[in-house]
């Protein structure tokens, strides 16, 4: 009862259709695939405006409890 079958799922998709028609559905995904690219770009520009990737430096340290007064 929990899963729904491949019949439940064609009927949202033509329920889905009569209400908001093909057009406003094809305008929806290419806004949706305009945006996903945007953020794929966005990902990919890196903070330093010098546009290198990071060294690679490790930076080695000691963490120490500090002792309860």
């Amino acid at each position: 009862m929990g899963s729904l079958s491949i019949w439940h799922w064609i009927i949202v998709l033509v329920i889905v259709l009569l209400v908001f028609g093909t057009k406003k559905l094809r305008n929806i995904g290419t806004d949706l695939g305009g945006a996903v690219r945007g953020f794929k770009e966005g990902m990919k520009d890196t903070s330093d405006p010098s546009g290198s990737a990071p060294s690679g430096r490790t930076i080695d340290a000691k963490v120490e409890e500090k002792p309860h007064a």
